[in-house]
């Protein structure tokens, strides 16, 4: 039996896989932008896999999301960048340095009080990095959702902010106004730039609402699946498709099943 530690066996089968004689034909052939997308997607699988409540299937997951961290360490260190070790070693000195209160000498804090600790720490650190301004650092790769409830967050820590959600709820009406007022001439990069104003400022209303704009649109995404699904059922039932039935069909039935609370 191996006395080998998981994790170096892991870090030992990605190597095998990168070797450029003996390798997997398709794993050597990759570099980080094109495996980027499969860890966004791996770190996307975690968070289902979470809502659904298996266990299994979380160990599963974060297995493949620790094995998309296990690549990009790898191809770093095929150019001389860093290792997996370094990677591991980067990180844990990070936490430590964010939590004074539990590694250091600082007093136990409450959790508004570590909130403020940290977001100072991460300043600290963007200052050494030469990162400047109040938005600097926060990430491009985010969706776009939800990087703008981080902006705003970021805004509002030097009061650039509105007083109440109300106040939010107020701007939404005139930017909606904005929008409809483009509609006659439908020119897409109007309307492009009017309606990302709108989805922008409802991401500062779910920061207001203390709800995070990403998480709200996944629910309505999966309220939107579950009462068409009631539809498709329904007319299933008729002998009939979507497809064959009016809007004023589906209608009904989307209402039903709203009633229903699905």
């Amino acid at each position: 039996m191996s006395t080998e530690a998981p994790i170096d066996a892991l870090i030992n089968v990605m190597a095998a896989l990168r070797d450029p004689d003996t390798g997997c034909p398709w794993d050597r052939a990759q570099d980080f932008a094109s495996i980027a997308p499969y860890t966004i997607e791996e770190a996307y699988e975690v968070r289902a896999a979470i809502e659904s409540g298996g266990p299994a299937e979380l160990k599963d997951e974060l297995g493949d999301l620790l094995f998309q961290v296990v690549y990009h360490a790898r191809l770093a260190e095929e150019r001389g960048w860093f290792n997996f070790s370094q990677v591991a070693q980067a990180v844990t000195d990070k936490m430590v340095r964010r939590h004074p209160h539990v590694f250091g000498d600082e007093a136990a804090r409450t959790a508004s009080a570590h909130s403020a600790s940290w977001e100072a720490q991460k300043a600290a650190e963007r200052a050494a990095r030469a990162e400047s301004g109040v938005l600097a650092g926060v990430a491009h790769a985010l969706p776009a959702l939800q990087r703008a409830q981080k902006l705003t967050a970021r805004a509002a820590r030097v009061k650039f902010d509105w007083p109440d959600a109300g106040a939010v709820l107020d701007k939404l009406d005139e930017e909606t106004a904005e929008l409809r007022a483009e509609l006659p001439e439908m020119d897409k990069a109007r309307l492009r730039d009017e309606l990302g104003d709108m989805l922008f400022v409802l991401a500062n209303l779910a920061r207001k609402l203390g709800l995070e704009a990403e998480d709200c649109l996944h629910g309505a995404n999966e309220k939107f699946i579950r009462r068409f699904g009631v539809i498709e059922a329904a007319l299933a039932a008729q002998g009939k498709t979507p497809a064959e039935s009016s809007l004023d069909e589906m209608d009904k039935l989307w209402n039903a099943a709203k009633k229903e609370g699905l």
